[in-house]
């Protein structure tokens, strides 16, 4: 078990008196089977009206904030103390039916499944590419060419950290060669639907080790529906299966469903904005 302190700090300055309309928070972590919270706080300046919790269609936390003050900063704080039990990530059973690549979903979670499915939305980009994971010939486990697709992602193209907002296409991705965290996934999943997997989108944080000036990242990775195994995590950006260090906050179909922090503002005309993103994620 891992036991994590996570202080995920937003600015925004804005160059006039600003009102703050609604935003959405997701910041708080999924709680599932392995991931436990202990504590969770969110504090913001000014402070809200209001803030309304509630769960979306895919069982996120959402926090809805309400503002009665104008500003000319705003500054949103979520503290989190949690414990992660996914020590063992390979440790699972595929169903038998499951187990050897191609195969098909059973109709009862088709029912459930098909919105992360992609049939006929497939490239030639991708369809081209596809054919260096996959010959279609080749006698393969399911497991090992979701594998061998991640690890492809790593090896084959450069990482860069990219600022502007919104997500590459799968297709910008293969044509650069490069990409972020959450173009990378994007490329993975729509990679693994070209291929009859379901797939989704995850939004989260990493821990690695703190150094002078890294504590932890915000991070983006991939889950796979494999049966038995239920939705696993890939991240192709250092091309493993998630285990401990990996803590997911928001899943979705398409990556641009889940921001972190998402509202807007009404300022003088020529108002400008500027961003400040601060992660702490320690150990222990």
């Amino acid at each position: 078990m891992k036991r994590y302190r996570i202080r995920h700090s937003t600015w925004y300055g804005f160059s006039g008196e600003a009102t703050l309309e609604p935003h959405k928070l997701r910041v708080r972590p999924r709680v599932d089977h392995d991931v436990r919270i202990l504590s969770a706080t969110l504090t913001m300046s000014p402070s809200a009206r209001s803030v309304h919790w509630y769960r979306d269609v895919e069982n996120n936390s959402v926090a809805v904030v309400d503002f009665d003050k104008t500003c000319e900063e705003l500054e949103i704080v979520s503290e989190v103390e949690l414990e992660h039990f996914d020590q063992e990530p390979l440790d699972f059973l595929v169903e038998d039916y499951a187990v050897d690549f191609p195969f098909s979903y059973r109709d009862e979670d088709l029912l459930i499944l098909n919105p992360y499915l992609g049939a006929g939305e497939s490239s030639d980009a991708l369809k081209q590419w596809s054919e260096r994971i996959w010959d279609g010939q080749e006698m393969i486990q399911s497991f090992s060419l979701l594998s061998r697709l991640c690890d492809a992602i790593e090896t084959g193209f450069e990482y860069k950290i990219r600022e502007e907002p919104g997500v590459q296409s799968p297709e910008d991705t293969l044509s650069l060669g490069s990409g972020s965290c959450r173009d990378f996934a994007n490329l993975f999943i729509a990679m693994v639907r070209h291929f009859g997997f379901a797939a989704r989108f995850v939004s989260g944080y990493l821990f690695v080790p703190p150094g002078p000036e890294f504590f932890g990242t915000t991070h983006a990775w991939a889950e796979v529906y494999i049966p038995g195994a239920g939705w696993k995590g890939f991240d192709p950006t250092s091309g493993e299966i998630t285990s401990t260090t990996h803590i997911p906050v928001a899943v979705a179909r398409s990556p641009e469903s889940v921001p972190p922090v998402e509202g807007s503002f009404v300022g003088p005309p020529g108002t400008a904005l500027k961003v400040g993103v601060w992660i702490t994620l320690l150990d222990g």
